[in-house]
């Protein structure tokens, strides 16, 4: 309960807040690119339930039929040069205050999926899935927020997803659902935003030593 007050409250705010900075988004994506202001996906939401995630349009219309599919690659030719900026600075997601305000999303919690990617996942995940509302940002997306870079050097996309990048994913999103108060998704939240500024920073072990840890040094380079 007191989660989803702080989520309403949170997030009505900064939509009033932004609402100067969401505008000038707006106005600047109708009048560049495509003219598209919002791109909307449909995700797995909790107890698998799709729902249709907002953002900012920061890629071309046609880019899953594109190289590169549905992943994003670093220094992708598909996203728009508006979005490269809001892509690097999250301004992005804050269209999602709004899914947060309706109840679709939470400020912390697992990241949902595609639903044709959600389908990749194993049965735990599900279950983790079956507990929590998904989120803005968590433990999975801190420690995955290279996933481009580690998807541009992948030799295979799929497998490098499917087989790396999803096993490691669950077993952060695990130790979250076991470990999870408003105290820590608090410190998340602070944690994400350092590490927008501080891409390099490893504080999240620092502050939660127990979280599993994960090498992502070899990620991308196995042959198949």
């Amino acid at each position: 309960m007191i989660k989803r007050l702080f989520d309403i409250s949170v997030s009505a705010t900064a939509l009033i807040i932004l609402s100067p900075i969401l505008l000038s988004v707006m106005v600047i994506l109708k009048f560049t690119g495509e003219g598209d202001i919002f791109y909307r996906q449909k995700r797995m939401g909790k107890g698998c339930k799709p729902f249709y995630i907002t953002k900012f349009a920061t890629m071309l219309r046609d880019s899953p039929n594109m190289e590169g599919g549905s992943y994003t690659l670093q220094n992708d030719p598909r996203v728009l040069p508006i979005g490269r900026f809001l892509r690097k600075s999250k301004i992005n997601e804050f269209p999602q205050f709004w899914d947060i305000l309706i109840g679709n999303m939470s400020f912390v919690g697992p990241r949902p999926q595609m639903v044709n990617v959600h389908s990749w996942y194993p049965k735990e995940y599900v279950e983790v899935l079956n507990q929590v509302t998904p989120g803005i940002t968590g433990a999975g997306s801190i420690v995955f927020r290279d996933e481009e870079a580690i998807l541009t050097r992948a030799l295979d996309y799929d497998y490098c997803y499917k087989n790396e990048i999803i096993p490691a994913k669950v077993v952060l999103e695990k130790w979250y659902v076991v470990n999870r108060s408003f105290l820590k998704d608090i410190t998340i939240m602070l944690i994400t935003a350092w590490v927008v500024i501080f891409p390099e920073s490893n504080i999240l072990y620092q502050i939660f030593p127990d979280i599993p840890e994960i090498d992502k040094s070899n990620f991308g380079l196995k042959e198949i």
